[in-house]
């Protein structure tokens, strides 16, 4: 390689450094701008939700915290209103020593559509996505972002394969690539194969497209469950 070649080479390292400090420092900026006003809004949902799961019969904590995998494969404890029943992993590994079939859907989604954890509150709160506000907090301490691959449980690593490198490369989103595509719709390897592709192509114009898309999303119920 003569010095001439290198020396572009180089230039063309520097124009990808720059562009990539410049979209994370919108990111940031926008992150906890938009943060800050949605974190307002958890005080009266709160309330709200607290008061559906006492007339439900649920006395428990409406948050919920658990272990998840951020970028570069770091664990962080995530936060989200509490839409299952507190032995919920017990349950879910219960119905999959004894059902077959609910086996079989959770190796192929690691999701079950009829979900015998949701509780009556959890099933609305997740049809319209308010579960994931709490994770505002995680935004604000820089453990997410607004827009980014969904926070993966470490028990999870495993079956992400060859993935997991390309999606631990970002941070992980409160909505996403995968979220405004499809969703609960699609199966676990599609899920991966579209974050693997946001973290090889994120910009600040596919995030802007996902983070308005978002709404439609949210506002049609698609994929929600």
């Amino acid at each position: 390689m003569d010095q001439s070649t290198l020396i572009e080479r180089i230039k063309v390292g520097q124009r990808v450094s720059t562009k990539t400090l410049v979209y994370l420092f919108i990111k940031r900026l926008f992150d906890i701008s938009v943060s800050l006003i949605g974190i307002v809004l958890l005080i009266p949902i709160s309330i709200i939700i607290k008061i559906c799961s006492i007339c439900n019969g649920d006395f428990n904590s409406i948050f919920f915290s658990q272990a998840r995998i951020g970028k570069n494969g770091q664990t962080f404890q995530l936060l989200k209103f509490r839409s299952m029943i507190p032995n919920a992993d017990e349950i879910l590994f219960q119905t999959l020593e004894l059902d077959v079939i609910a086996k079989a859907e959770y190796d192929q989604n690691k999701k079950l559509k009829n979900d015998p954890r949701i509780t009556k509150v959890g099933k609305i709160i997740r049809k319209l996505s308010i579960d994931e506000l709490p994770q505002l907090l995680n935004v604000i301490k820089g453990d997410m972002s607004l827009i980014g691959n969904r926070p993966y449980l470490p028990r999870e690593k495993s079956d992400m394969g060859n993935y997991f490198e390309d999606i631990v490369k970002t941070k992980p989103g409160i909505t996403g690539y995968w979220q405004v595509s499809g969703r609960s719709d699609t199966t676990f390897k599609k899920r991966l194969q579209l974050e693997s592709y946001y973290s090889n192509h994120y910009s600040i114009l596919l995030d802007t497209k996902i983070f308005f898309k978002t709404f439609v999303v949210i506002l049609f119920g698609r994929g929600a469950k």
